[in-house]
């Protein structure tokens, strides 16, 4: 005899870990409804272009984390190739604009390539955030979300800093913070750091918002009032300015050039002539031998003083006439080809006594690389006829002071260098008590290339706690002290000189010693963050796979 039960309806399997779990909270994004696709289209294209008035020129800095929380807001799905495709689009909205000076410099193609290679990284961390958030301990809490977010975000940073072809570091958000408070903690650790801080501010402002849709008042006011200590935090940062081993006087030759863009050195000898002539009115507001150091720019002679005569005698004469060394930028063609950028120390009367060359050309500028395969789509490769090859030296240069009797030594960065973090941090490590950047920003138009590249140099002030002349051939030229504040300016495209007594600094900030180790920690967290999703993946794969088991077992039972 049998008995018939009434049938039964499976139960819906349950996820192994969620008894263990705590209830999501109220306030996390990703208890909130996501914002509709076409919105989040549009959140990540504003948010890009909001993240860019942030830097110069426009600098309004706190847009920084306001576009980061537009991304962190329109990311709220559970699809991880979407939130890739919203990571490319704040990205590319972003670099468009930031890097316009490259469409000014090259072109359209270069402009566009490189500001799409740029997003791609924006892409990838949108992607690898969206597998992180299925984490559980990620998913339920917000401080692990925004710590995980502002950590995938960084790592991102650091990737595109070194990868390809020795990276682009150009557009971080520490590059943004300049002149915020947020900026000082460039003393701490660094540009990555900082960059750490604007996006936790900026998941901040997102998950207040969502508290604020909700009218979830404790979550709102936590969340705002953390973000605005985050903002703050760097005035408790001690940023010291006084002289520690003496001070340099110091003259700074901007020269100009008659037209901008890549046909400025067209006239030959109008640059070297243009620097020559700055250091001779140097002469009206100070007395022969007044000054330790004159400097020039990158380029400021259009001809090796080493080889070619006329430039040797010209630039002799202007440092006799001073009572003062010059460090020279121009360009050396070795016999075996190619050239190099390097900063050449010139004594009067003796000539070349030290030299610093270049150490990271910037590709597709000032070398070509894989050439052949990119000519087909631009032929402003061809431009660069002779690629520049990189120098083996840290970048410093050691100056004989007869004023202080000792040597001093100068740190220099060329041009794009200063967006590097260890080409700046080893300048000091190896000695530099100031640091010279050196650069030419004429192919670049009015754009604001150079306002962006002062805004680097004064993060650098105040990461290294050293003194920073920013010498340029058209501008924008300044002092900065190791604060990061500008104590002196000139325009852009103008012929200007300026004088300082700058600090020479001896002191090792915390930036310095540890700035190594800081991209690896950040990389590693990345790391332990995909580990745990993937981990968390398996699990989910393993729990679906034994409920579909045990309905499959229940379904095939007998009846009794």
């Amino acid at each position: 005899m049998s008995v018939t039960y009434p049938a039964r309806v499976p139960a819906r399997p349950v996820p192994s870990d969620l008894a263990a779990r705590p209830a999501p909270s109220a306030h996390l994004a990703h208890a909130a409804r996501p914002v509709p696709r076409l919105l989040a289209l549009v959140l990540a294209a504003l948010g890009g272009v909001v993240t860019d008035l942030a830097f110069p020129d426009v600098g309004i800095w706190v847009l920084a984390p306001v576009g980061v929380a537009m991304l962190f807001l329109a990311g709220g799905r559970d699809a991880p190739w979407w939130n890739a495709l919203l990571g490319f689009v704040w990205g590319l909205t972003f670099f468009l604009r930031h890097i316009l000076w490259a469409q000014y410099a090259v072109g359209d193609v270069p402009w566009v390539a490189l500001s799409v290679m740029e997003a791609l990284f924006v892409g990838a961390v949108m992607l690898a955030w969206t597998w992180v958030r299925r984490v559980p301990v990620v998913r339920d809490r917000a401080t692990v979300q925004v710590l995980s977010f502002a950590t995938l975000f960084v790592a991102g940073e650091a990737a595109r800093s070194v990868v390809p072809f020795g990276g682009f570091p150009w557009g971080r958000l520490a590059f943004s913070q300049a002149e915020s408070a947020v900026g000082r903690l460039a003393w701490l650790a660094g540009a990555p750091l900082v960059s750490f801080a604007v996006v936790v501010t900026g998941v901040l402002l997102a998950i207040a918002v969502l508290a604020l849709l909700r009218l979830d008042l404790l979550p709102l006011g936590v969340s705002a009032l953390t973000a605005v200590a985050v903002l703050a935090v760097g005035l408790a940062v001690p940023l010291a300015t006084q002289a520690e081993s003496g001070t340099l006087a110091v003259g700074a030759v901007q020269g100009n050039v008659s037209k901008p863009g890549l046909d400025a050195f067209e006239n030959r000898r109008e640059v070297l002539t243009n620097h020559v002539d700055g250091t001779y009115s140097l002469l009206d507001s100070v007395d022969q031998g007044d000054l330790d150091i004159v400097l020039w720019p990158e380029n400021g002679s259009d001809y090796d003083p080493q080889v070619d005569a006329q430039a040797a005698t010209d630039i002799d004469g202007a440092a006799q006439a001073v009572g003062a060394p010059i460090l020279v930028g121009a360009q050396e063609f070795p016999e075996t080809g190619g050239r190099y950028n390097v900063g050449l120390l010139w004594e009067p009367g003796v000539g070349v006594v030290d030299r610093y060359a270049k150490q990271h050309p910037a590709p597709f500028a000032e070398y070509i690389p894989i050439r052949e395969l990119v000519r087909p789509f631009s032929s402003a490769v061809d431009l660069v006829t002779n690629d520049m090859i990189a120098g083996t030296e840290v970048g410093t240069i050691a100056l004989d002071s007869d004023r202080l009797g000792r040597t001093v030594t100068i740190g220099d960065v060329i041009c794009f260098e200063v967006a590097y973090d260890g080409l700046v941090r080893d300048s000091v490590a190896a000695g530099a008590e100031m640091l010279v950047i050196q650069t030419n920003n004429a192919s670049f138009g009015p754009t604001a290339e150079s306002t962006q590249q002062l805004a680097m140099s004064q993060l650098r002030a105040m990461e290294t706690g050293r003194t920073t002349v920013q010498i340029s051939t058209v501008g924008v030229s300044a002092v900065i002290a190791p604060n990061g504040t500008i104590v002196s300016r000139t325009g852009l495209f103008t012929h200007e000189q300026m004088i300082e007594d700058v600090a020479l600094r001896t002191s090792t900030t915390p930036a310095v010693a540890v700035g190594p180790y800081v991209p690896w920690v950040t990389l590693a967290g990345a790391l332990l963050l995909l580990g745990a999703a993937a981990g968390a993946g398996v699990q989910r794969r393993r729990a679906r796979t034994g409920a579909g088991a045990d309905q499959s077992t229940r379904r095939s039972a007998p009846k009794r």
